[in-house]
This record gives structure tokens, C-alpha cells and sequence, in this order.
């Protein structure tokens, strides 16, 4: 049966610096040119540091009511996504996930970096980021969370973001299999059943 593919997660170097308290004020590479960070890692000070790690591309999440505080401090320097996202459990962070894609793979795809921040870089941008290394690499909630957690271990997002990332699972992988019927329809090849249909997918997404 026909499955889908997922690029295996990078591993861990071991040589990685162990994370300390502070460390929560700087920005970590997540995955090969994307950071996570807080708002601290991409303020005015913080210029080239920002260059220096090869920054093309912002997501800036924000609240309106913080956006007197939080914001493109480089408009002319790099490129920015700005979302309007409250840190509460009733927010519907979901609908965001596929819009941070596309711009991650935009900046990656031209050859840039990313910086996800919101204003403490654990709970709203955790959750952005977390939804991406699951459509990414084919991961659970958990296992997706886990892998950022290695990286910056103040990731936490709060309990309806959370709840979301469980749900958007099916989601994406329904997507994928729908995108792998209609190749199949395209080239005129055998189609054949989407294997997260009435089974699970049996694949290596362990995490070192």
C-alpha cells in the first residue's frame, strides 16, 4: 500500500549546549533555518545577532493590545508575518497553521531563514512551530512537541492550543492523502486507498 512520505527529524547534536534559564531570552534553531525565540531575540539590540544567524524572514505574533510593544522592528530589513493571536484557550490558533507554512517554506525555498517569536516565544509561537514540524516530518502532537522541547525547553503551550495541535493531526495527513489521490488522478496512475484512512501509519518518527 502506497504511504506517505515524511523526511526523518534531524537528530540532535550532541555537542548541542545543554539549555539553561536564561537562555529562554535568546532565539534556537529548531529545525535547519528556523528559530524560535521570543520577542527579546529579534528587538532592535538584537540586529546582528540577527544577521549573523542568517535571518531573512520574521513571524511576529502578537496580541493588539501588544502590538504598541511587539513589533517589526526591521520592515526594511527583513521579511515579516504579522498575526493577531491572543494567548488564551479559546483562541483559534489552527486557522494560522497553514499560513506559517507557506511562509517558512517561501523563506527556506529562496534560500533565507526564519525567526518564529510572540512576545515570550513559548505558548503562541510554540504552537506554530510545533504544527510545523508535525506536517513536516509526519509527527503526533507529542512526539512534535517533544522534538521542540529538546531544543527550547520553555516551550509550553497553553491547554486549547494544545488540544488544537491534537485535532489538526487527521487534519494534515487527510490533506496530504487528498493531495496523493488527485497525483495519482493527474498522471493517471492507480489510485490507491489513503493509508490514514482506517489504519495507522506505520513509520519511524522516534525522536532522538
Amino acid at each position: 500500500m502506497t504511504s506517505l512520505q515524511f523526511p526523518p527529524v534531524p537528530v540532535k547534536d550532541a555537542q548541542d549546549v545543554d539549555w539553561s534559564y536564561s537562555m529562554r531570552r535568546d532565539m534556537q534553531e529548531i529545525l535547519p533555518g528556523i528559530y524560535l525565540g521570543p520577542y527579546a531575540a529579534a528587538m532592535k539590540t538584537k540586529l546582528l545577532t540577527l544577521q549573523q544567524n542568517g535571518i531573512s524572514h520574521i513571524v511576529c505574533i502578537r496580541q493588539t493590545i501588544e502590538a504598541h510593544f511587539v513589533r517589526p522592528n526591521f520592515p526594511d530589513l527583513f521579511e515579516y508575518l504579522v498575526l493577531d493571536v491572543a494567548d488564551t484557550v479559546t483562541e483559534n490558533i489552527i486557522r494560522y497553521f497553514p499560513e506559517v507554512r507557506d511562509f517558512v517554506d517561501k523563506a527556506l525555498k529562496s534560500g533565507g531563514k526564519v525567526l518564529i517569536h510572540g512576545n515570550a516565544g513559548i505558548s503562541r509561537s510554540g504552537a506554530l512551530m510545533i504544527a510545523y514540524v508535525m506536517e513536516k516530518h509526519g509527527l503526533s502532537y507529542k512526539e512534535a512537541y517533544s522534538y521542540v522541547q529538546q531544543r527550547r525547553f520553555c516551550v509550553n503551550p497553553n491547554e486549547g492550543f494544545a488540544q488544537q495541535l491534537i485535532e489538526y493531526e487527521p487534519i494534515y495527513k487527510a490533506r496530504m492523502c487528498q493531495g496523493m489521490v488527485q497525483f495519482c488522478g493527474n498522471t493517471g496512475a492507480l489510485k490507491r486507498k489513503c493509508p490514514y484512512e482506517n489504519e495507522e501509519e506505520n513509520q519511524d518518527t522516534s525522536i532522538s
